[in-house]
């Protein structure tokens, strides 16, 4: 099974399974002397994982993060950093109804077509589980980031048709983590999360939008050509589950513009080049030019619902499929911690391999 690695400078690979033992990662590339406070990447998992309040899935994993290499005395070494959570809240018997049965939506028919076999476990490898350890990855990578002044923030904008129309820069991002939806605007996300429940209880589910900003990003990191920064954020986001839409900066609502307007002028002061739009996203060229990097990220309706459905068994033999076992009715919530953290590996690596350009 190819494509479990990320990043080139900065490179993540990740292992495991929802119902396996564990989950875990490698992380090659990390600053020789980077203080690793594990308390912070142990925050950063806590935000991610499940059974954190009642509009997400009830499965109950404290995701304690081990680290068996890589750090000494609080600093990485320079050497690869392996990293742990062992699996404690597994129920594989909720899905052996599925054993040989393709679940609509789901990756079981995919999977099953390319390998010729499938753990039905929970998804097995393509569960969300295996974001735990991109979050791990990506706490390490904002530690990085903090020492170079960039920061990340990602929210909740949208939950089916109710969205949250203000920008980043209208909007208190320190109050995204004052309610579960995490929703920066506390009476949106009152009715966003009232909202979720009611989709919740008639066993349905829904979808939503992720909005992120990089600030600080500093010009000249991406490449020209296939290397381009919003390609490998796409990438990034694309990988997540149930990840189905990506745009940046004016996105599909850019081409209702003219050139005149969506131009982004040059201007200087003594802060140095900026320019006095941002429709671009702080990316021209496939490459940052120092303004705030921004994007939307949107995410399918979670495919397991609780009414019945049809499919078809491995014979290819009509069947019903029925959603049990435990999931979120709305991803989103969750969602935002692992979009900071793949926003992260991404700058992290570009930071590191302009580096390597400008030695």
């Amino acid at each position: 099974m190819a494509g479990n690695s990320f990043g080139q400078a900065f490179k993540i690979t990740t292992f495991g399974e929802s119902h396996g033992k564990a989950i875990g990662l490698i992380l090659d590339g990390c600053p020789a002397g980077l203080p690793i406070d594990e308390s912070f990447i142990q925050h950063e998992l806590d935000r991610r994982r499940p059974g954190q309040s009642k509009i997400v899935t009830q499965r109950k994993e404290s995701d304690t993060i081990q680290i068996l290499s890589g750090v000494f005395e609080g600093k990485a070494t320079g050497t690869p950093i392996a990293m742990v959570i062992y699996n404690a809240d597994a129920r594989s018997k909720d899905y052996s109804h599925i054993a040989n049965k393709f679940r609509p939506s789901h990756a079981d028919f995919t999977y099953h077509a390319k390998y010729g076999l499938r753990d039905y476990r929970g998804g097995g490898r393509s569960s969300a589980r295996e974001t735990a350890a991109r979050v791990a990855a990506g706490a390490i990578a904002k530690l990085f980031l903090d020492q170079q002044d960039v920061n990340i923030s990602a929210y909740v904008s949208q939950v089916g048709e109710m969205t949250l129309n203000a920008s980043y820069q209208d909007l208190n991002l320190t109050l995204t983590e004052d309610n579960p939806v995490r929703c920066p605007d506390p009476e949106m996300a009152a009715q966003m999360e009232r909202y979720i429940k009611e989709v919740k209880k008639a066993g349905d589910t829904i979808g939503g939008v992720v909005n992120c900003v990089i600030e600080g990003c500093p010009a000249g990191l991406g490449e020209p050509a296939f290397d381009k920064l919003h390609a490998d954020l796409a990438k990034a986001m694309l990988s997540i589950n149930a990840c189905k839409g990506f745009e940046y900066g004016s996105g599909f609502e850019g081409v209702k513009m003219k050139g005149s307007e969506h131009n982004d002028v040059f201007y200087s002061d003594d802060y140095g080049i900026k320019t006095r739009t941002n429709h671009s996203g702080g990316i021209q060229g496939g490459i940052s030019n120092g303004m705030d990097i921004y994007f939307r990220v949107a995410f399918k309706p979670v495919a397991t619902i609780v009414p019945e459905q049809e499919s078809v068994d491995k014979e290819g033999e009509s069947t019903t499929v029925s959603g049990k076992g435990r999931h979120d009715p709305c991803v989103v919530p969750r969602a935002v911690p692992i979009v900071e953290a793949m926003a992260a590996l991404v700058v992290a690596d570009h930071l590191l391999r302009q580096r390597m350009v400008q030695l």
